[in-house]
C-alpha cells in the first residue's frame, strides 16, 4: 500500500529503525531520533544498492516519487542511478568552479600574454569588475543571454550607453574562450546584439580648419611652461603618433642618421613596430630636448622620477593652460588634424596617410603591400607636412634643422 501524507506526519519514532514502505523500492527510514529519511532499494548488476533521497518535510513525499521514477528511467538504460548522481554531483561542482569571474580572469591572463598593453589591460579588468559584482560566480555555463542583459539594462539606466555596449563585447570574449576550453557551449552575449541603446559616436575633441590650426600652432610655441612639455606640444603635431607613444618615447628608438623613429610594438596600439619619417622641422626640435640618454632613456622624463615618463595628463593639462576647452582639443586630436588636412590637399594616398597613423590593415597582404608600396610617399608627406605646418603658423617659414648634437647624445 501506497504512503499518505498523513501516514507519515503520525509516524512514531522507536527504539530501533524501521521503514514505511510506498512502492517500487521508494521507502520512509523512520530513525529512533524521529527523523524521517527517504531510502530506495535496487539491484544493479547482481547487487542490492540503496539511493538516498533526503529528508522528510524537506523533501516531499511527491518530490520523492519524481526522484524515484527518475531513477528508474536510468535503471531501465541498463545504468546504475547512484553512479549517474555521482556524476552529476561532479558536474556540478566543476560548473561551480568555472564561474564567469574565474573564466573571465584566465581570459585576461591570456589577453596579457599575448602583448594587449596595461592601459587595454587595465580598461578590461575594469569592465570586468561590473559583470563580477552581479554574476561572476555564477558557472559561465548556466548565465542565460537574460540574465546578461538584466546587468546591462543597469548600467543603460545610468546613461552608460557606451560602456554597456563594450561590456557586451568584452562578455563575448570570455564567453567564446570559454566555449574553446570546453566551459560553455554558446556565447549568450551574442544574443544581444541590438538589444542595447546605441551611443551617439563622440568623437575626440580636435582642431581641423586650417586657420583654427595656425592659431592653435601659435599658441604652442607662446607656451611658457616646463621646456620638456613644451618639447612635447610642438612635436605632436608633426609626428601625430597616439599620446601614449609620444610619452613613451625612448632616445634608444631613434636613428637620427637615417631620421626614422621606430617606435617597437609593446608600446604600439596595435601591437605592431611602427616608423615615423622624421622631418627637418621635428629634427630640429628634438635638437632642443634638454635631457638626453644619461639622465633619462625617456625624451620626456617625468618631472618625480627619471625612470619614468611623463603623466598622460600632461599635453592636455598644457592645452587647457593655453585656453583650449576639453571639447575644443586633446593630444590626441593632433591626429585627427593631421588625417582631415591631408587628406582635403589631395596631394597624398589615402593609404599613405592611413599608414602613418599607424591604423592597421586586417588584410594581413594587403598590409605588408601598403607597408612597402607607400614607404617613399611617408617619407616625403611627412616633410610636406611639416612644411604646411611652418605655413599655417607663420606663413610658409620653413626650417632648416641640422641634427648633429642630439646625434652625439646617444
Amino acid at each position: 500500500m501506497a504512503l499518505t501524507a498523513l501516514a507519515i506526519k503520525s509516524a512514531k519514532s522507536r527504539a530501533k529503525p524501521y521503514k514505511l514502505a510506498d512502492s517500487d523500492g521508494l521507502y520512509l527510514l523512520v530513525t529512533p531520533s524521529g527523523g524521517r529519511c527517504w531510502r530506495m532499494n535496487y539491484r544493479h548488476l547482481g547487487k542490492q544498492k540503496t539511493l538516498a533521497f533526503g529528508t522528510w518535510p524537506d523533501t516531499s513525499l511527491a518530490d520523492a516519487r519524481e526522484r524515484r521514477d527518475a531513477a528508474r528511467k536510468v535503471l531501465g538504460r541498463g545504468d546504475d542511478p547512484a553512479e549517474q548522481i555521482k556524476l552529476e554531483r561532479i558536474a556540478a561542482t566543476v560548473a561551480a568552479s568555472n564561474s564567469f569571474k574565474a573564466v573571465a580572469d584566465e581570459w585576461l591572463t591570456k589577453a596579457e600574454k599575448e602583448g594587449r598593453s596595461a592601459v587595454t589591460m587595465k580598461k578590461l579588468r575594469w569592465l570586468l569588475d561590473f559583470i563580477n559584482e552581479s554574476i561572476g560566480k555564477r558557472p559561465i555555463a548556466a548565465i542565460s543571454a537574460q540574465e546578461l542583459l538584466i546587468m546591462l539594462r543597469k548600467m543603460e539606466g545610468k546613461g552608460k550607453y557606451e560602456t554597456a555596449k563594450r561590456l557586451r563585447s568584452t562578455c563575448s570574449q570570455v564567453f567564446r574562450y570559454a566555449i574553446a576550453t570546453a566551459r560553455a557551449e554558446r556565447d549568450v552575449a551574442a544574443d544581444l546584439r541590438g538589444a542595447l541603446i546605441a551611443p551617439k559616436p563622440v568623437h575626440r575633441a580636435a582642431i581641423t580648419g586650417p586657420k583654427e590650426a595656425g592659431g592653435l600652432l601659435r599658441a604652442v610655441e607662446a607656451f611658457e611652461g616646463h621646456p620638456n612639455t613644451k618639447a612635447a606640444l610642438r612635436l605632436m603635431p608633426h609626428v601625430f603618433v597616439r599620446p601614449g607613444e609620444l610619452r613613451h618615447a625612448e632616445w634608444s628608438d631613434f636613428d637620427f642618421d637615417k631620421a626614422l623613429w621606430t617606435i617597437p610594438p609593446h608600446k604600439t596600439k596595435m601591437r605592431r613596430a611602427h616608423t615615423v619619417p622624421l622631418s627637418h622641422q621635428a629634427l630640429a626640435i628634438l635638437e632642443t630636448i634638454e635631457h638626453d640618454a644619461e639622465y633619462s632613456r625617456f625624451l620626456f622624463p617625468s618631472l618625480r622620477s627619471v625612470d619614468r615618463p611623463m603623466s598622460e595628463n600632461t599635453i592636455n593639462a598644457a592645452l587647457r593652460r593655453m585656453g583650449f576647452a576639453q571639447d575644443e582639443m586633446t593630444g590626441h586630436g593632433f591626429r585627427a588634424m593631421a588625417a582631415t588636412l591631408l587628406n582635403e590637399m589631395g596631394l597624398w594616398h589615402p593609404d599613405a596617410i592611413e599608414r602613418q597613423l599607424a591604423h592597421c590593415d586586417n588584410n594581413a597582404v594587403r598590409r605588408a603591400y601598403a607597408r612597402g608600396e607607400y614607404w617613399d610617399e611617408r617619407v616625403k608627406m611627412m616633410q610636406h607636412w611639416s612644411d604646411h605646418l611652418d605655413f599655417l603658423r607663420d606663413g610658409a617659414k620653413v626650417l632648416k634643422g641640422k641634427f648633429g648634437k642630439a646625434r652625439r647624445r646617444l
